[in-house]
């Protein structure tokens, strides 16, 4: 297959898992050749993103890795809603949402995104988001993805948890 043709990579995820004791994991990577290649959605190998919350976790599969600038592609699925906690990137990320209602807050700006919409989020800006039962969303970084943890990454206790009220003004 195309997929076949491509070379395959290790990318490392600084900070995935229990951020209060931070560690890496490994998960594999299709890198494009100098050829075309196309990746179904069904056959994409999916890792979680938090192991210790079973299957409650968040799911990534990277899409493409440019070795040259670590610039990657990268889809995440979600079974369950799940508060994602204060974090921040080292590369600018843009998120288009595939499927279900997003809700994205960065420096006390709130946006609630559902299919087809997109935003941009510069490199260490300290962010948060809800993600929906069932969403997936197709990020694009303009270097290598990471994920660092302000104070820990999601727990149990952010499962299933909806976005708090908009404060009134």
């Amino acid at each position: 297959s195309a997929r076949g043709l491509a070379l395959a990579t290790v990318f490392t995820l600084a900070g995935i898992g229990s951020a209060r004791s931070p560690k890496s994991e490994h998960i594999q990577v299709t890198t494009a050749a100098s050829s075309y290649f196309s990746v179904n959605y069904q056959q994409a190998t999916w890792s979680k993103i938090v192991p210790e919350l079973g299957d409650d976790s968040p799911e990534i599969t990277i899409l493409r890795f440019a070795p040259k600038t670590q610039a990657t592609h990268l889809l995440i699925r979600n079974p369950r809603k799940i508060h994602v906690p204060l974090h921040w990137h080292s590369a600018n990320e843009t998120h288009t949402i595939l499927a279900g209602t997003m809700v994205f807050e960065c420096e006390g700006k709130r946006d609630v995104l559902g299919p087809g919409s997109f935003n941009y989020i510069p490199a260490k800006m300290v962010h948060q988001a809800w993600l929906p039962d069932g969403g997936l969303v197709l990020i694009t970084v303009d270097g290598a993805w990471d994920i660092n943890w302000v104070a820990g990454g999601p727990t149990q206790t952010d499962v299933g948890v909806d976005p708090p009220p908009t404060p009134s003004k």
